[in-house]
């Protein structure tokens, strides 16, 4: 999972809407995907939200921008091989 500990409201909120809505994930892997096989050496996943956004005619209600960080530490969970293209900080809330 992309969080060590799940115990702040934030965290909460961004499973609640993932296990909502398991098509966003699916689509910024295929996002990053695509980008990294065409030679993309770093991915942005403000960039990939945007570009989702975009591509979704009517948008994905809930999507917060506060979930980008969530988003990059679990593509790079389970896909480990990608973790030079995401700039992982380190969390101020625990």
């Amino acid at each position: 999972m992309c969080c060590i500990r799940c115990n702040t409201a934030a965290c909460e909120q961004f499973h609640a809407f993932d296990a909502h809505n398991p098509h966003v994930y699916r689509a910024l892997e295929r996002m990053a995907a695509r980008r990294l096989a065409a030679g993309a050496t770093r991915v942005s996943l403000k960039d990939l939200f945007e570009d989702l956004r975009c591509q979704l005619p009517h948008g994905v209600a809930g999507l917060n921008n506060n979930y980008t960080a969530l988003y990059a530490r679990r593509l790079v969970s389970e896909h480990p091989h990608w973790a030079a293209a995401f700039e992982l900080r380190r969390r101020r809330a625990a």
